[in-house]
């Protein structure tokens, strides 16, 4: 083919079906995390809520996609072969720095994102022209940047935080004062009018502002403006008359009818506002290719003026683009993990925090209780006992045979979540702004968790932390992409022939990511956690427990032989990486100690007994993970300090220990796999002639030292691996007898 640009086209095609995926997995925690969280309606049910809404909001989107074309960098001053490189390197880079995000389970900013690369890769094209120009210097760049609207833009952005976080935690803190935790109980009235007023926030901003996206707004806008108090005080009437009949005829629950609602509007709002994001780069392409096919100019001197005009996007593209969201939608493993992270940071009770704290964190928290307590100390007292009433939580008990998920958050915050996201993400739509969506769901979602005591005492660090965390991603987002696309558009402007290997390269990271995504999450479904809903007997917790036993001891096993072959071979880089799953498996540990708490919780009262036999299990399980860390992190140090290797005997010792020791960790995890605890007296023997072979290595080493001339380094870390052997071994046999000291207790009681 001769003609390069209908290939770049075609790539960029590819590029933008690509792009609408891995933005999509990112986004979906947009609309998804409050109807999620609440467990308001059926997941089925959410995602063909959003999936209508995607669809819609894709249609009305056009009016977005002039921020490609113009909004960042003035076309007049760049030529056609400009712009397709520019455009290029925007599309490449955005792919990448988004599975990234995706693959860490990181909500981040499309629009950031698409903003920045094409702010950087304009800039680096800019700076190339004026370097080669004899008539200008690097002031000129003023000249080919939009920097009043880029400016306006990236304060926006930056202002819908502060927004965002404020109306959401304004509006959840008055809503709770009226609606309490036991909204069921509220009157009639309350539901009629929080659904009149949610139901016509959404409908104005959604249906009425949505259809300024489209082509035949012109010939109703005069009558929409003249007529816009009368169209939002009669919405404010009708919806809040058919809310009550929805609650007092019905019988129906107002909440779920407005997070539905708002689910659906929210994923409108995101469709119109982000496609621009995924294919707005592409279509501006497409636009510009054609301008140039009909000037007969060449492509290095055919100016893009006509990138300023507005041009009508393509039905068709929008609705592919809307499928293939939806597409995403149902499919997208990693858009699950996005969700969770958002879902987890404002969740009202306790549990797992996937973030831990920070010096900063700690300041902020610590910071806030002051000022809680100087409120505190000027509100009267009968005032602060008359709010704290309005956010008691209700009690729900169960019987100890039943359990129950409670939601991340009830229904009301769910409601105040989704609308005043949709009313802010609509605004600026009809603006013609494109906000980040992610930071206003986002930040609406945390300041209406932290208006509703969600952070308390218990988790406020970990949130903080977590927010922070987030929100320091934004900002890297911005660096990143500013100089990445820069970098990609420097190699392409130097040669066309970049452009195939950057494609390259990116398939090969996306294909890299989500093997390593998917490996991540077989590993996490594999993983066998101890579930305090069902141990709630001694036989609960010795069942249960049992696979997680027979998973320690085979990955202590395999720990074990590693670091003995990588520190027999010297080998640095396998040493680290024996490290890092050292590092993980203390981690799984913690985190099973973090929730002894919740384990002691779910038992009956007549199995004291199973909570201080699980006690004892994770004291044991630490000091041998603890054991197999010191281990590992001495042999690290020592071949990264580069010391002698160890002598020939030592080696010789050390690996005839690791065969025994694999003999019987092998038999712990047959033992606890099969549940045959009637053998493990049998394994208990053989400790005995295991820790007399590590003392006769004691006993040689010392040998060693008296006749031969040896490193004290190597002395050093043989004795401590010895040492920490016996804990190991010692560890893992209390463990065992405990297990069976158990065991027949249980049999006894049966």
């Amino acid at each position: 083919m001769s003609d390069p640009y209908i290939l770049m086209l075609v790539a960029l095609g590819i590029l933008a079906i690509v792009d609408l995926i891995v933005g999509v997995s990112n986004d979906a925690v947009n609309f998804l995390n409050s109807a999620i969280g609440s467990k308001a309606i059926s997941i089925k049910n959410i995602m063909i809520i959003a999936s209508i809404g995607v669809f819609v909001g894709a249609v009305t989107s056009s009016g977005m996609m002039e921020v490609a074309r113009k909004g960042i960098f003035n076309p007049d001053m760049f030529v056609f072969q400009d712009v397709m490189m520019i455009f290029m390197a925007v599309m490449i880079t955005d792919i990448l720095l988004l599975d990234v995000f995706n693959s860490l389970g990181m909500p981040t900013s499309t629009t950031v994102s698409v903003i920045f690369e094409l702010l950087g890769a304009a800039f680096m094209i800019a700076v190339i022209k004026i370097i080669n120009s004899t008539a200008e210097n690097l002031s000129s760049i003023w000249n080919y940047i939009n920097y009043e609207t880029a400016t306006e833009i990236v304060v926006g952005i930056l202002l819908s935080v502060v927004v965002a976080f404020t109306v959401g935690a304004i509006v959840q803190y008055f809503s709770r004062l009226i609606y309490t935790f036991n909204f069921e109980t509220r009157p009639a009235y309350i539901h009629s009018l929080f659904g009149g007023i949610a139901i016509t926030a959404i409908t104005y901003f959604i249906v009425i502002k949505g259809l300024q996206g489209t082509e035949f707004y012109s010939t109703i806008k005069g009558f929409l403006s003249e007529n816009n108090t009368v169209i939002i005080l009669g919405n404010f009437v009708f919806w809040t008359l058919f809310s009550y009949f929805f609650v007092s005829i019905l019988k129906k629950n107002i909440l779920v009818l407005i997070i539905g609602v708002g689910t659906f509007s929210l994923a409108m709002a995101f469709s119109g506002n982000d496609l621009v994001n995924f294919i707005g780069v592409p279509i501006a392409a497409l636009n510009s290719y054609e301008a140039w096919q009909v000037s007969g100019v060449a492509p290095n001197a055919f100016y893009m003026n006509s990138l300023a005009e507005e041009v009508p996007s393509n039905l068709w593209f929008l609705l592919i683009a809307g499928t293939v969201m939806v597409v995403t939608l149902w499919t997208s493993s990693k858009a699950k993990s996005v969700i969770e992270t958002g879902v987890n940071l404002s969740r009202q009770g306790e549990g797992h925090e996937k973030f831990q704290p920070n010096n900063l964190s700690r300041v902020v928290v610590r910071f806030s209780m002051y000022i809680n307590s100087g409120i505190n100390y000027v509100i009267p007292l009968k005032t602060q006992e008359y709010i704290n009433s309005k956010f008691e939580k209700p009690i729900i008990k169960l019987p100890k045979d039943k359990t129950y998920e409670m939601p991340a958050f009830d229904m009301v915050r769910a409601s105040v979540n989704l609308v005043m996201a949709s009313a802010l993400i609509s605004i600026a739509t009809s603006m013609k702004l494109p906000l980040s969506t992610t930071y206003v769901t986002f930040m609406v979602a945390m300041g209406s968790s932290l208006a509703d005591r969600a952070w308390g005492r218990e988790s406020a660090v970990y949130r903080v932390a977590g927010v922070l965390n987030v929100i320091g991603g934004w900002f890297l987002t911005a660096i990143i992409a500013f100089v990445a696309a820069s970098i990609v558009a420097y190699f392409i402007q130097l040669n066309m022939v970049f452009i195939p290997v950057l494609l390259i390269i990116v398939i090969i990271l996306l294909t890299k990511n989500t093997i390593k995504h998917r490996r991540k999450s077989k590993e996490i479904r594999r993983r066998t956690y101890i579930e305090r809903s069902e141990l709630i007997t001694i036989n609960g917790v010795i069942e249960e427990s049992s696979d997680h036993i027979s998973e320690v001891a085979i990955r202590v096993n395999k720990l074990y032989t590693n670091v003995v072959d990588d520190l027999a071979n010297h080998d640095l880089k396998k040493l680290k990486k024996t490290d890092k799953f050292v590092s993980k498996l203390n981690n799984e540990i913690d985190e099973l100690k973090d929730n002894v708490f919740y384990f002691i919780k779910s038992l009956d009262e007549t199995s004291v007994q199973a909570s201080k036999f699980y006690i004892i299990v994770l004291g044991y399980l630490q000091d041998a993970a603890q054991s197999i860390s010191y281990i590992s992190r001495a042999s690290f140090k020592h071949v990264n300090n580069n010391h002698k290797n160890l002598k020939r005997g030592q080696v010789k010792d050390l690996k005839e220990i690791n065969i025994q020791l694999t003999s019987i960790l092998g038999k712990v995890s047959a033992v606890f796999k099969n549940r045959d605890f009637d053998n493990l007296n049998d394994i208990i023997k053989e400790k005995n002639q295991l820790l007399l072979d590590v003392s006769a290595s004691v006993e040689n080493q010392v040998t060693r030292i008296r006749n031969d001339e040896t490193s004290a380094k190597n002395t050093t870390l043989y004795f401590s691996i010895l040492l920490e052997t016996k804990d190991l071994i010692k560890a893992l046999m209390n463990l065992l007898e405990t297990y069976e000291e158990f065991h027949l207790s249980a049999k006894e009681i049966n």
